[in-house]
């Protein structure tokens, strides 16, 4: 799996875990609110910044029946009619700007999840580096055409996708020019549970696509995604707020600055914690062999005496012979005088 270059940040198995804050309609309609969440999520120690671009009429129509309604007692968004809520969520079009710009000036790398042709052509005059496309579209083989067009690198999120579904979606990103995938594991409830999370398809989707995978983390905490990262997910996206107790549309499953800046410490020391395979001790343990058991001579002994478990132990440290000669020692005799404390050699015979 080749590196992915993104405004000068490598994103690879080579390097920190790439974190994505991801701020959905968690601006509650306030361009203010919207570069707040920006400087935060900068300060928290975020590497990129995602949004949306859709509108509502983009987006579904707006008919009242129930096929336009979540049913669902167990869904966030449980009666609301689906037009309502993307007027609701959607963040504005005008704001693009604005918004990525403030990304770049504190370094965070900007880009959004287009749901149409439009939003991508008008993303394109914004010249964001990658695109996103979310779990509910990865079916929509126009779109990902469309996107993958731009020769831009890709991140799609999988839920909800059979294989057959997702070989076909690579494939047609593939094929109409998109050279770096990036897959995010993706379980397509909010929240989600760890139990229905199964990251351990993280790496199979990358022998499978044979491409990078990464995590959509929608789980309360940071305890899946350090785990992803073990796994091999070099990319992570959460939902992310200034505060989940000022409300909004994906607020109660989003993450507060103060969890950002744990993940991306965490993912970080689960990273570099993987390392390589290796035996023996790390230049860093060099200096604790001494720590080590091995053959001391445990009571002062005359030339003649015979070595016995009263007068030979195994102990720590590590001056004396391997224990492996421990029995080979015993029964044999010393040919001088030794004090208790004196490591065991060969020429104590």
């Amino acid at each position: 799996m080749n590196d992915i270059n993104l405004e000068g940040r490598l994103v690879g198995p080579n390097h920190p875990p790439f974190i994505i804050a991801e701020m959905s309609g968690n601006h509650n309609q306030s361009l203010e609110r919207a570069l707040e969440i920006v400087e935060a999520a900068a300060k928290a120690g975020a590497h990129a910044l995602k949004i949306q671009t859709y509108t509502a009429d983009t987006m579904t129509l707006n008919i009242d029946n129930k096929d336009f309604k979540i049913e669902d007692k167990n869904s966030l968004w449980n009666e609301n009619n689906l037009y309502k809520l993307y007027q609701q969520a959607y963040t504005p079009w005008e704001w693009h700007k604005p918004i990525f710009e403030r990304c770049r000036k504190l370094g965070l790398i900007p880009f959004s999840t287009p749901f149409d042709e439009t939003a991508v052509d008008f993303l394109e005059e914004l010249n964001i580096p990658m695109y996103k496309i979310a779990s509910f579209e990865n079916n929509d083989i126009p779109l990902i055409k469309k996107v993958a067009s731009t020769g831009k690198p890709m991140i799609i999120s999988t839920g909800m996708a059979t294989l057959a579904e997702l070989d076909e979606t690579v494939r047609s990103a593939r094929d109409a020019g998109c050279k770096n995938i990036i897959l995010l594991k993706c379980t397509s409830t909010y929240p989600a549970s760890p139990k229905n999370t199964n990251i351990s398809m993280i790496p199979h989707m990358q022998e499978l696509f044979d491409c990078q995978v990464g995590l959509s983390d929608h789980t309360m905490g940071i305890a899946v995604s350090v785990a992803s990262v073990a796994l091999g997910a070099t990319v992570i996206e959460k939902h992310f707020t200034t505060s989940r107790a000022d409300g909004g549309v994906d607020a109660a499953f989003s993450m507060e600055p103060n969890e950002m800046q744990a993940l991306v410490v965490d993912t970080e020391k689960a990273w570099k914690a993987l390392g390589h395979i290796t035996y023996g001790p790390t230049d860093e343990e060099q200096k604790s062999i001494k720590f080590r058991r091995s053959i001391y001579i445990v009571k002062d002994l005359e030339a003649g005496d015979v070595l016995t478990k009263e007068n030979l132990r195994v102990i720590r440290p590590g001056y004396g012979l391997a224990p492996k000669y421990y029995e080979h020692l015993l029964g044999k005799k010393v040919d001088k005088e030794i004090k208790a404390g004196t490591p065991a050699d060969w020429s104590i015979l």
